[in-house]
């Protein structure tokens, strides 16, 4: 397997993802922003195709350029359960921080028939949650996000969790400047996601919301491609 983070800290906080088969040659673009020249970089220089791009939700807090991306490049914009190679990308709905919410189980063929990680983008953080009033009451959010945590709780502790965002970001509150965890550690650590009381996490999440992105609506509107 092949796997590149890219971490932005301006204009705003965001973490990208390419991934795929070196074997095969082919990869996916996960959460790209609107520097879409560097993912092509990065998969001309890996001798890698970029196949599919992904967006684990429609961003409220900066542009995406996954549908620029795509068709740069010729790649499907997809959301449902991607094989590349030897790589197989299962999709979660994990919806909370936005209804459309998706998370990506990644298997490595070659390395195991088990997942070896997951790309929650603003679901799961490293050591928060997303916050849930982008795209809908944050109460009804809150109880969207409550399932998908217990969802993800499913996994086994040893998954990887590559988020879609980290300190600095507008998306999370108590949020690590360490991009990286595992399942195991942040049902440990992460209080949010220690919760397993559904009105506990709903008050929880309520206590406090960060300040609104600017121009949340017209961001998610364009991202959504209206």
């Amino acid at each position: 397997m092949i796997l590149r983070q890219f971490l932005d800290t301006e204009p705003t906080v965001a973490a990208s993802y390419l991934l795929g088969c070196g074997g095969q040659g082919i990869c996916a673009v996960v959460n790209p922003t609107e520097d879409i020249q560097r993912f092509q970089d990065a998969a001309d220089s890996l001798g890698m195709r970029i196949t599919y791009v992904v967006d684990t939700h429609a961003h409220a807090d900066h542009l995406s350029g996954g549908r620029q991306l795509a068709e740069a490049v010729g790649a499907a914009y997809v959301l449902h359960e991607l094989a590349l190679g030897n790589v197989i990308l299962q999709v979660l709905h994990t919806p909370g921080h936005t209804p459309e919410h998706i998370s990506l189980l990644v298997t490595d063929k070659r390395r195991a028939d088990e997942p070896w990680f997951v790309l929650t983008g603003h679901t799961l953080m490293v050591g928060d949650m997303g916050r849930t009033e982008l795209a809908s009451s944050p109460e009804e959010g809150a109880r969207d996000l409550f399932h998908s945590a217990q969802r993800l709780k499913t996994l086994p502790d040893h998954i990887e969790v590559l988020p879609g965002a980290f300190a600095g970001s507008v998306c999370g509150r108590a949020l690590s400047g360490k991009p990286t965890s595992t399942i195991g550690f942040e049902r440990r650590h992460n209080k949010a996601f220690a919760i397993e009381d559904e009105e506990e996490f709903v008050r929880f999440m309520l206590a406090y919301i960060p300040p609104r992105p600017p121009q949340a609506e017209e961001i998610r509107r364009k991202n959504l491609g209206r």
